[in-house]
């Protein structure tokens, strides 16, 4: 099957000579499928970025492909990929029940977190059919033995593939009895609030370094609640949540484009009592928000693309809170000093200026012009 894969295109995420929409476990993963002979219905699709599984599948025929995308640009992107190539036939779910239920083949693009992978094979072995075969693909240099174990801990039959273009398959078959209850998600307390954290969502049920510094600064600041808040790019719900505790009469918005973050933001939420305050939005740099309707934007931004290190991710962001900010509105962010986003933030929002500095991290707020 000659597939077009050089036409799939990576919009509305980032594009970049350096970053493609396919690579070559895409392909073994679709090579696989294929030669198993199994109905469309009987198939899942899980971590597919941009569709580079799920479109070469229908194109050969296959209907009733169920898809589970984490992030909001990739489910964006197969739908409009799918859109250039004329071709239907698959539908997108949320990781559970009705998503893998009668499920007998799993394709999986291995994540990059174990805790994630721990969640997913967890929801393999719990609701799809008694004969599943999940085939996990991964580009060879991101590839680890963990990955075979966290596996084995839901399979009882577990085996990686010689590599092939720099990649390789695992297999993994005859899946063991689960708990009760699933592994995720869990919770973690920090001080006054406690984080609740999916397998996907960024460090977990920890409060990583960079969001812990820029609640030290927004403690110092003691001002008055804005009308209008956003944590952009909300991970766990951190910020928002520790935002909203603080000012009694906040309302919040926590938006993020991972299915996982935005489940844990909600779930972070419930578990500090202030889910009635912090609505929590999957979105892709607050496409869904209004121009103009923001009076403070809380940014912890991120610095990779999915494997890759990209400061593209964090200027989406940076654009996003332009656009969403009314003139006079403040964005507060927390960087890697490294990067020196200071310029690009001054020439997107607005003035900038440094609050805060440790030897690793810059906090720092721009006025929106």
């Amino acid at each position: 099957m000659d597939f077009p894969y050089s036409r799939l295109r990576r919009r509305p995420d980032v594009e970049a000579e350096n970053l493609q929409a396919h690579d070559a476990t895409d392909l073994l993963l679709v090579d696989r499928a294929l030669s198993l002979g199994v109905e469309g219905p009987e198939i899942v699709v899980i971590g597919d970025e941009y569709g580079a599984v799920t479109l070469p599948l229908t194109a050969a025929g296959l209907r009733g492909i169920r898809v589970h995308q984490d992030l909001a640009t990739g489910r964006r992107a197969l739908a409009l990929n799918a859109a250039d190539l004329g071709l239907e036939g698959f539908e997108p779910h949320e990781l559970g029940a009705a998503l893998l239920s009668g499920a007998r083949l799993v394709l999986l693009q291995l994540p990059k977190s174990l805790a994630e992978l721990e969640e997913i094979a967890d929801a393999v072995a719990r609701w799809a059919a008694p004969d599943v075969l999940l085939v996990a693909g991964g580009r060879v240099k991101h590839m680890t033995l963990a990955q075979n174990e966290v596996l084995a801990r839901s399979f009882g039959r577990v085996q990686a593939e010689r590599a092939e273009r720099k990649s390789r398959l695992i297999v993994a078959a005859e899946p063991r009895e689960v708990p009760v209850e699933p592994p995720f998600p869990v919770e973690q307390r920090h001080g006054d609030f406690v984080i609740s954290a999916h397998g996907g969502a960024f460090a977990g049920a920890k409060l990583d370094i960079g969001t812990r510094v820029l609640l030290d600064v927004l403690g110092e600041m003691d001002t008055a609640a804005a009308d209008a808040v956003v944590d952009l790019g909300c991970g766990t719900g951190a910020l928002a949540v520790s935002y909203a505790l603080a000012h009694t009469d906040a309302r919040v918005i926590a938006t993020d484009r991972s299915a996982a973050a935005v489940a844990s933001a909600r779930a972070t939420a419930v578990a500090n009592g202030v889910a009635d305050r912090v609505a929590v939005m999957h979105d892709d740099a607050a496409s869904d928000l209004a121009d103009a309707s923001v009076d403070l934007v809380l940014l912890n931004p991120p610095f990779h693309l999915g494997t890759s290190v990209h400061t593209g991710a964090a200027t989406r962001l940076f654009e996003a809170a332009a656009r969403i900010l009314r003139p006079g509105g403040e964005l507060l962010t927390v960087f890697n000093s490294s990067l020196g986003y200071r310029a690009e933030m001054t020439r997107l929002v607005g003035p900038t200026d440094q609050l805060h500095r440790t030897p690793k991290f810059t906090v720092a707020r721009s006025i929106r012009r």
